[in-house]
C-alpha cells in the first residue's frame, strides 16, 4: 500500500520529466537533421537552374577581396545556403551562374569542400583562388599566378638520424645541411618527399595511383593566357604601394603543403628541388579533387602576398595581403568573362 502511495506522488513528477523531454530535448536532437533538410531542399531547386561555375576560396581577406570586386550578384531569392559550416552563395558573373564559398585554410578544408560542391550541386567546373606565398626571384609581391601544375610537398618520411633513405622518395631533405656551424649530423636526421595517392573516376574501384604533380585543365589555362597584360591594382592605399606594377604569369609551377612558407632556406629548397614559383596550403588537394578524382575541369589562381621568408623582418603578407587577394579576385572575374 505505501509503495503504491510513493507512486502516486512521484506520478505528477515523471510526467513532468517525459515533457521536460518532447519539449526540449527531443526538438534539439532534431533541429540539425531538419536545418540539413531544408538546405537540401533548397539546393535541389538551385541545381534546376544550374549548371554553375564553382568558385572557391580560402579565408576572411580573400573572402573580403572577392566582394570588394563588386561583381557578383546575387540570386534573387536564394541569397545563401548554409551547410555542414558552411556558407555557399548563388548569383551571377558577367551574366554567368557561380557557385561561390569560402572553404577555409589547409588541404582538409579545401578538399572537402570542393568535394561537397561537386556531390551536391550541378557544376560545370570550378575555379580556385586565393593568396599565396612566392618562391620565384623573377616575379614579385602582387602579382597573379596561374600554375600548369601543382604538387603536395607535404607528403613526409621523417627518418631517424641513421635510418635508410628510400628510393621511392622523389626528393629528401638532409637537415645535416642547414647546420650553423656545419656538423657531421643533425638529431632531426632526413625527410624524405613521397608522391601522392589518390583515387580516380577513371581508374580501377579501390585502386591507388602515385603522383607528384597534378594538372590545372589545358584548355581553361590556354584561355587564361588571355589574362597576361591586364591591369592590376599596385596600391593598397594612397601611401602604401608596390614598387612596380603587377603582372600576370600562366604556365608554372606551385607547391602545395600543410605548412605556412616563412623561411629562406626552406623557400630555395623548394625552388631547387620541385622548380616550384609559388606555395599555399589547398590549391593541389583542389585541383587533384575536381580534376583527377572527379573529371571536371579546373584552374587555380594565386595572388602573391610575401616571399616566403625571403624578406627581412615582418612578413609581408600583413602590409599586402589584401592587394595580393584583390588581384587574385580581380583576374578570376576577368577570367570568367572571357570563359565560353
Amino acid at each position: 500500500m505505501a509503495a503504491k502511495q510513493v507512486n502516486r506522488k512521484c506520478l505528477p513528477l515523471i510526467l513532468i520529466l517525459v515533457s521536460f523531454l518532447f519539449l526540449v530535448i527531443v526538438p534539439a536532437a532534431f533541429a540539425l537533421p531538419l536545418k540539413r533538410l531544408k538546405s537540401l531542399t533548397v539546393i535541389k531547386e538551385v541545381n534546376r537552374e544550374g549548371p554553375y561555375l564553382g568558385l572557391l576560396t580560402v579565408s576572411t581577406p580573400e573572402d573580403s577581396a572577392f566582394f570588394a570586386t563588386g561583381a557578383f550578384q546575387p540570386h534573387k531569392t536564394h541569397l545563401i545556403i548554409d551547410l555542414s559550416g558552411r556558407r555557399f552563395r548563388v548569383g551571377k558573373i558577367h551574366d554567368k551562374k557561380v557557385l561561390y564559398v569560402r572553404c577555409g585554410v589547409g588541404m582538409v578544408n579545401s578538399a572537402a569542400a570542393t568535394q561537397q560542391m561537386l556531390d551536391l550541386f550541378d557544376v560545370k567546373g570550378i575555379i580556385h583562388f586565393g593568396v599565396s606565398g612566392n618562391v620565384n626571384d623573377s616575379l614579385s609581391i602582387g602579382d597573379v599566378v596561374i600554375p600548369k601544375q601543382f604538387g603536395h610537398t607535404g607528403i613526409w618520411d621523417w627518418l631517424n638520424l641513421n635510418g635508410t633513405s628510400n628510393l621511392d622518395h622523389v626528393a629528401e631533405l638532409n637537415v645535416a645541411s642547414y647546420n650553423v656551424p656545419k656538423g657531421k649530423g643533425n638529431l632531426l636526421g632526413l625527410v624524405g618527399y613521397s608522391e601522392e595517392e589518390f583515387y580516380s573516376e577513371f581508374g580501377k574501384p579501390n585502386i591507388a595511383q602515385s603522383l607528384l604533380w597534378v594538372q590545372a585543365s589545358k584548355h581553361w589555362l590556354q584561355l587564361a593566357a588571355n589574362l597576361e597584360g591586364m591591369e592590376l591594382k599596385q596600391c593598397v592605399n594612397s601611401s602604401l604601394c608596390l614598387p612596380r606594377k603587377p603582372k600576370l604569369v600562366v604556365g608554372l609551377r606551385g607547391a602545395t603543403s600543410n605548412t605556412f612558407v616563412d623561411n629562406a632556406p626552406y623557400r630555395n629548397f623548394l625552388v631547387r628541388t620541385f622548380g616550384v614559383s609559388s606555395t599555399d596550403m589547398e590549391s593541389s588537394a583542389v585541383v587533384m579533387t575536381i580534376t583527377l578524382s572527379n573529371g571536371f575541369p579546373v584552374i587555380a589562381l594565386r595572388g602573391l602576398s610575401d616571399l616566403a621568408g625571403k624578406q627581412s623582418g615582418e612578413n609581408a603578407y600583413t602590409k599586402f595581403g589584401s592587394l595580393a587577394a584583390y588581384n587574385a579576385a580581380k583576374a578570376v572575374v576577368q577570367f570568367i568573362k572571357i570563359l565560353q
